[in-house]
């Protein structure tokens, strides 16, 4: 099974309203690292689906010169958003946004020239459409050169990259028919080729996982 971020394993603060994932706390510098290496480091960038708003407050942290827009459709989810960017004392990162990445419109100031979108951990926990309304989001939002930034477990042309891939998979599926470790090949790089994008670049990462960048060419 995946060791990355499980949003139903996520515990409340004692003290607030923010919600803590163990597994967050263990990968939050290496994304927070590959993020910074790869993605734009100012002007705005757009989180979709960012559960308890632990990564997003991460990075908004370590790039000033952001401004972070992060948010979640989950009302629990947006409170512990707004919890950490008040305890971390972030002043680039603007109250959180409802957008549900599977609906058609977006509840946002679309006029916003956006350099980048991330999703972490969300589209093996989601119904396909919310990839679907990702990509499509990534290709009506971005401009050129803007980059859509993926992470968790993916599979490659067909087949699970590890064992325990496999079977983390098979346990999404087990929950619900809906879910499921989304391929590469076969599933994104369509959506993105539908939707003037192109993976750029691909990085492996701790407990098989990896980081995709998708780049807008139109």
């Amino acid at each position: 099974m995946s060791q990355d971020d499980n949003p139903h394993k996520s515990k409340r603060s004692d003290v607030d309203d923010r919600l803590y994932s163990p597994s967050a706390a263990r990968n939050r510098d290496i994304i927070r690292d590959t993020f910074l290496a790869h993605m734009p480091t100012t002007g705005h960038i757009l989180e979709v689906g960012a559960g308890s708003g632990e990564h997003g407050v991460h990075i908004a942290a370590h790039a000033p010169d952001l401004t972070w827009h992060s948010g979640d459709p989950d009302p629990e989810a947006r409170r512990s958003i707004n919890a950490w960017i008040k305890a971390c004392g972030l002043a680039n990162m603007p109250a959180p946004h409802h957008i549900d990445a599977s609906h058609p419109e977006w509840e946002i100031d679309e006029t916003t020239p956006f350099g980048g979108i991330v999703s972490i951990n969300m589209i093996h926990i989601a119904p396909f459409g919310a990839a679907i309304g990702l990509f499509t989001g990534a290709g009506r939002l971005l401009g050129p050169g803007g980059k859509l930034f993926l992470y968790g477990p993916f599979s490659r042309n067909g087949t699970q990259t590890a064992a325990s891939n496999e079977a983390f998979d098979a346990s999404l599926k087990s929950r619900d028919p809906r879910w499921g470790i989304r391929d590469i090949e076969q599933d994104l790089v369509p959506l993105s080729n539908k939707n003037a994008l192109h993976l750029a670049t691909l990085v492996e990462m701790p407990a098989n996982n990896l980081t995709l960048i998708f780049e807008k060419t139109s």
